[in-house]
């Protein structure tokens, strides 16, 4: 087998190698993508961005839970401030409503423009005017409105008309009003126009660029930031929407103590009406009745009853209690349960027999467990219960029949009563109920007037519910677009569209570009790898003056063993798989090389239908190989002699077409066996494998085969079916020609499609004469060594080389 070394470059061993290798060659485009890039966002920075400020205050708000309140006086004389949350009155910060009001009283919804070289820029402090419109939310949005001011006039124009400050005119625009601008603090640089935008539309594109939140999770302070191009009407919109905040705040508890207010007066109208009606009925029910004092009889009254009510109650309670404790003595079974309680009856015997009875069951149940029925003690118990029962029975019928003639007599003391009743006057009855009538609205009218007070001291000045920590102040320098971030993206894009097309141009293709395409899909060994030589179309082949050239078939005969004493492959194949891949080049290239060292080689074009090599040496359909196969030819009339030293072309012949069939007729062993005796080494052009057999028939006349595949045009697919291919494997001594390798990128180095140390010779004009010169003076060392060889005389070298 051939032998070569494997052994891949460090430029693979590492991350940082393999990129080097990689995208290096190709650092031209990187740089003009690099420089487009920086101008580009230089451009953008300079002409297209518009810088913009941050602008922040802080808030104090007064959250109890976290230990912000009023003093208690003020808390004790304002009873309409509600409690604050922290997190509550964020998102009342950052509502659309407030919001809305800030852009309103800042008439944000028509801003005025300067227009500049490249973009327009705000003119919100350089205007002379503000536009404030009648029904901002009706007006049509118009992105662009030209107007110029005449401060002699004092008019602003727009197109032909003028208008006057401070009227409300009618533009085509809408009716508007006028005025000098407020916020005015320098001039404007260019023309002006005012834009009309929807005021919600504004709202929410401010509370896009709105931040609010607490400094930190037990404060109440809070922060609010804003990013806006100009710093001066940042601090004005949050400055603007504290004080909205706050006075929406005011104004919600204002409103609240108002309409108490006006309740309250109505209700006290209202009572006082009452009052009156009632305190005169009293004066004329009394007068016309002559009613003085019926208090007194009323009160002993009331007392009777009520006394009487309590003793029928606790009567009845008595005789529910008995009522339990005799169900409980005629349910019972000698089993033990809890004794129903006689709190309320006074009658301490039953008690007792009640408790007695219970033990005794208590005792007869446990007994019951130990020892027979017939045991006597066992039934002297159950004696003494059984005697127990008709006693209680009995002090509970007794107890009854008292309790109910109690009961007789408290009934017939209520018939009494209610005699007594019917004679109280009715008068009295009324009296009492236009009394309490009175007392009701007394009660009401002093209730009233107290929450009057209450509320007029609410009105009173008060302390807000929030407290302005910094008013709203813009950084000095601004915080958007930052420049070192620009310049990252875009160094960052330029590197990737880089990136991505030396990935695209040489990943996303179907043809072999890099060596490792080779080695990933083969085991076949890579003899060499040439660089691509650029040669004119149907030229006749030439001396290579390429020292690269030269040198690399150098390099092809050291890998093959060409120069080793003990060498005997003097027939070497060279195919490829499809046409175009070079095996031409390499033959006649390969063949010359050899000649140039001294050796005789034989160059044979078998290649019957398109015979290239044949057409490289001016042999094209002149006598051979098919004259030689079909007549009685001698071989040596086939072999002409080339105008380079020790190289001999054996052409196709002037049949050119499909001689196949030839190869077999037995005439190939007598040509084989000529040459051999002859040349020192044969080198032989044969047809692509992919389209012909004919290599596979000349290869078992061959010690050696070299695989042609071309740079960027032998198709992948191809690699993978040479390891499937059987006839390949069959032929001996097989090695693969890497050819037309090319440089990659943009530069000539040591980066190319294969191992990348095959453009070291390509360097400078001057090396490359100096390598021609020591070429040839090798050459004649190389004769003079053969010629020391063979008549054994001293040799007199060139010690230049």
């Amino acid at each position: 087998m051939l032998s070569i070394n494997k052994e891949k470059p460090r430029s693979e061993e590492n991350l940082f190698s393999a990129l080097t290798f990689r995208f290096l060659p190709y650092w031209p485009l990187f740089l003009v993508l690099l420089m487009f890039a920086g101008g580009a966002a230089w451009a953008f920075l300079k002409y297209y961005a518009s810088p913009s400020y941050q602008i922040s205050a802080t808030l104090l708000i007064k959250d109890e839970k976290k230990g912000i309140n009023d003093p208690k006086m003020m808390e004790e004389i304002d009873g309409f401030t509600s409690s604050k949350l922290v997190d509550n009155e964020m998102k009342v910060i950052q509502s659309r409503i407030l919001m809305k009001k800030v852009v309103d009283s800042l008439k944000l919804y028509a801003p005025v423009y300067e227009k500049g070289q490249f973009k327009a820029t705000s003119a919100y402090t350089t205007s002379p005017v503000r536009i404030i419109l009648r029904n901002p939310e009706k007006a049509t949005e118009n992105p662009q409105i030209d107007f110029r001011y005449n401060k002699d006039k004092n008019q602003v124009v727009i197109g032909s008309t003028g208008y006057d400050l401070n009227e409300w005119v009618t533009t085509p625009y809408g009716e508007m009003l006028f005025t000098e601008n407020p916020a005015r603090s320098g001039v404007p640089g260019g023309p002006l126009y005012f834009a009309i935008v929807n005021p919600r539309r504004v709202a929410s594109e401010l509370l896009a660029n709105l931040t609010v939140e607490p400094s930190s999770k037990l404060s109440t302070v809070i922060n609010l930031a804003l990013q806006d191009e100009v710093p001066q009407r940042g601090e004005d919109v949050l400055n603007y929407l504290i004080q909205v905040y706050n006075d929406v705040a005011i104004a919600d508890r204002n409103e609240l103590a108002a309409k108490t207010m006006n309740f309250i007066e109505d209700r006290i109208k209202v009572v006082e009406s009452d009052l009156s009606a009632v305190e005169d009925e009293v004066e004329q029910f009394k007068s016309s009745e002559g009613v003085v004092n019926l208090d007194e009889q009323g009160k002993l009254y009331l007392q009777n009853v009520g006394d009487n009510d309590r003793k029928l109650t606790d009567i009845n309670m008595k005789l529910a209690v008995l009522k339990n404790v005799e169900a409980y003595v005629v349910s019972k079974r000698n089993t033990v349960s809890t004794v129903p309680s006689t709190l309320g009856v006074s009658e301490p015997v039953l008690s007792q027999l009640l408790q007695k009875l219970y033990e005794a069951e208590l005792k007869y149940q446990a007994l019951s467990k130990t020892t027979a029925e017939n045991n006597p003690m066992l039934l002297a118990t159950l004696d003494e219960i059984n005697k127990a029962r008709p006693s209680i029975l009995e002090n509970i019928r007794n107890q009854r029949e008292n309790l109910l003639a109690s009961r007789a007599d408290l009934l017939a003391t209520n018939i009494k009563y209610r005699s007594a009743l019917q004679t109280i006057p009715q008068k009295e009855r009324a009296l009492l109920e236009i009394g309490r009538e009175m007392t009701i609205k007394n009660n009401a009218y002093s209730f009233l007037l107290q929450k009057r007070e209450e509320t007029a001291l609410a009105h009173a000045p008060t302390a807000n519910s929030s407290r302005v920590v910094d008013m709203a102040q813009s950084s000095v320098l601004p915080v958007n677009p930052k420049p070192i971030q620009v310049y990252a993206v875009a160094i960052f894009l330029s590197l990737a569209l880089g990136i991505g097309f030396v990935t695209a141009k040489e990943q996303l293709t179907s043809k072999v570009l890099f060596r490792s395409d080779i080695e990933d899909n083969t085991t076949i060994p890579i003899i060499s790898e040439l660089s691509d030589v650029k040669r004119k179309k149907n030229a006749l082949f030439t001396e290579p003056t390429e020292v690269y050239v030269i040198e690399q078939f150098r390099q092809m005969r050291a890998t093959m063993g060409l120069f080793g004493r003990s060498f005997n492959r003097k027939k070497i194949m060279v195919t490829s798989s499809i046409a175009g891949e070079g095996k031409s080049f390499v033959s006649s290239n390969l063949a010359y090389s050899l000649a140039s060292s001294g050796k005789k080689v034989a160059l044979i074009d078998f290649d019957l239908r398109s015979p290239n090599a044949s057409q490289l040496f001016n042999c094209y359909k002149q006598t051979g190989i098919t004259e030689f196969l079909t007549e009685d030819i001698d071989p040596q009339a086939i072999v002409y002699e080339t105008e380079f030293s020790n190289l001999s072309i054996i052409p196709a012949g002037t049949s050119v077409g499909d001689h196949t069939e030839l190869l077999l007729n037995g005439k190939l062993e007598i040509f084989f066996a000529y040459l051999e005796k002859t040349f020192d080494y044969i080198i032989i052009d044969t047809p692509p494998v992919e389209l012909i057999s004919d290599a596979y028939l000349l290869a078992e006349y061959c010690d050696a085969t070299l695989f042609v595949m071309r740079h960027a045009f032998t198709p992948k697919s191809k690699i993978k079916h040479l390891n499937q291919n059987h006839k390949l494997k069959a032929v001996s001594n097989l090695g693969i020609v890497f050819t037309g390798v090319k440089a990659r990128g943009f530069i000539k180095g040591d980066y190319g499609y294969g191992y990348g140390n095959i453009y070291g010779y390509k360097n400078t004009a001057k090396f490359q004469r100096k390598e021609v010169a020591n070429n040839e003076t090798l050459n004649v060392n190389l004769k003079k060594l053969i010629n020391y060889n063979t008549s054994n005389t001293a040799p007199d070298l060139d010690p230049q080389v």
